[in-house]
């Protein structure tokens, strides 16, 4: 959820207060039951998707599929009807990222159907695994997401760093070798020798491009030996940076009535991002 100011808004009391809480906040049981058959839906109409794309399968089961797919088209269609019911601002939580993902869920079923011929259509439902970041929000998904982003924007200086050291260490191995192997072995430009200094230092090793001098295979062991290093490094800084910037308190999906944002500590009185007093913590 955006923790702008004002965003969708919560009802503040009756059925959809209600509904809101069990779609959008997973603390209690049926906001969790809610969570694990949206996750469970989600999983198995992807499937559908991918298993009516296999021309044997499709050929076989295709009705069977056809009705799945439907099945799960009304559901979504449901779900978003719902969504936008239970909220007060339904026009902004339909222009968010998960709006319109959800839009995205059962929207290209119609479309096939109004242009059986735009295959394009039948991919874009493949989307629909965006939606399980939604279900990913349960317990402790929530620290997780928000301090891995936080490491990776307090990270990124120092792998931007890092990269610059490997580009030029590539770049002067690449050359290295476009001088020692030359154009007689498949090394003719320094773009070229560089490529492959890139495959083999990432250890990926396609095997179009090898060295045959013994200088040449020298180098080439020094560099796959650097690459086991070098692919630890990125993983090593965000990690340091992970552990430095903890949580210590357990997570929630507490949701304020202003903003809708989420993962508020259970004694909290105030929202975090908007400043409004926030609700009871309610949970089972």
């Amino acid at each position: 959820m955006s923790s702008a100011k004002q965003r969708y808004g919560r009802p503040e009391a009756g059925l959809r207060l209600r509904l809101h809480t069990i779609i959008f906040e997973a603390d209690t049981r049926a906001g969790r039951a809610f969570d694990l058959a949206l996750l469970v839906a989600i999983l198995v109409s992807v499937s559908v998707v991918i298993m009516d794309s296999v021309e044997r399968i499709a050929a076989r089961y295709g009705d069977l599929l056809e009705a799945l797919e439907w099945f799960f088209t009304l559901l979504f269609t449901v779900e978003y009807a719902a969504r936008l019911w239970c909220v007060r601002q339904p026009a902004r939580y339909a222009r968010s990222f998960f709006g319109i993902v959800d839009l995205l869920a059962f929207l290209p079923s119609y479309l096939v159907l109004l242009f059986p011929h735009a295959v394009a259509f039948q991919g874009i439902r493949v989307l629909r695994l965006l939606r399980v970041f939604r279900i990913l929000k349960l317990g402790a998904y929530i620290t997780e997401y928000r301090a891995l982003g936080r490491a990776l924007r307090g990270s990124a200086r120092k792998i931007l760093i890092f990269l610059s050291v490997v580009l030029m260490a590539v770049l002067l191995l690449g050359t290295t070798m476009y001088v020692v192997e030359g154009p007689e072995h498949g090394y003719t430009s320094i773009p070229t020798a560089v490529y492959w200094a890139i495959v083999t230092m990432t250890t990926v090793g396609y095997g179009d491009l090898t060295p045959h001098t013994d200088l040449g295979k020298l180098i080439a062991s020094v560099m796959m030996l650097l690459g086991w290093g070098i692919l630890a490094v990125p993983t090593g800084i965000v990690t340091a940076e992970m552990t430095a910037r903890r949580f210590n308190r357990p997570p929630t999906t507490r949701t304020c009535h202003e903003c809708l944002s989420e993962g508020h500590e259970s004694d909290a009185r105030f929202c975090k991002d908007c400043g409004a007093s926030l609700p009871a913590y309610t949970h089972d």
